[in-house]
């Protein structure tokens, strides 16, 4: 079932990019980045291999891309800093995201937020999301979006170069980045696990007291 869901989520997305070119690239990389599960390992090899056709240029794509993943990037920003701004008034947010939690998120972002949000952004899965807990985190937006456009050059130019070499076979990147995305996958799940339970148990007993 979840192979044939992800064979017909490659497939839209080629069909997508043959029929919008750039401009569907830009749409696909903004969407990965505002956290919706449209993979880049996808979207940027098969445009390398269409550069290796000769439809498309090799820099504007690697350009497009990364402009695309700063777009989505920023809306997930200002989405999380929106949900910051408004705990106060939504109770569900007041207990979700705590005062503590935001006072950790806010000293992590001004000790290590630069190196955290260029290295994810090469990341398969945390590239996706380390929008969000930077907005959370209210790091420096300028700080934020050169940052994230780095990074995601980066990104963008190792894929689209992978596509370009392997021509035909670029689909073959697509099961190991699958294998990588899911331990990292796992990794964020025990993490966030480990995180919930300390962050509870902190909130009861502060309440027992």
């Amino acid at each position: 079932m979840i192979s044939q869901i992800l064979s017909w989520l490659v497939l839209l997305v080629i069909n997508f990019i043959k029929s919008s070119g750039l401009f569907g690239i830009f749409i696909l990389m903004s969407l990965e980045s505002a956290n919706i599960p449209i993979p880049s390992e996808v979207i940027m090899p098969f445009s390398g291999f269409l550069i290796s056709k000769g439809v498309f240029g090799f820099w504007p794509v690697v350009f497009v891309g990364a402009l695309g993943n700063l777009f989505g990037s920023i809306v997930s920003y200002w989405l999380a800093s929106t949900i910051v701004n408004n705990r106060e008034r939504v109770y569900f947010l007041k207990i979700l995201i705590s005062e503590r939690f935001l006072e950790k998120s806010k000293t992590f972002f001004e000790k290590y937020g630069s190196f955290s949000v260029l290295i994810s952004r090469i990341l398969p899965i945390l590239r996706t999301f380390i929008s969000l807990p930077a907005g959370i985190g209210k790091m420096k937006f300028f700080r934020f979006c050169y940052l994230t456009f780095i990074g995601s050059f980066i990104w963008s130019l190792f894929l689209t170069y992978l596509g370009k070499i392997l021509g035909d076979n670029w689909n073959v990147l697509e099961k190991y980045f699958r294998q990588l995305d899911l331990a990292i996958a796992l990794i964020i799940i025990l993490a966030a696990i480990y995180w919930a339970k300390k962050h509870f148990n902190i909130s009861f007993k502060k309440r027992a007291k």
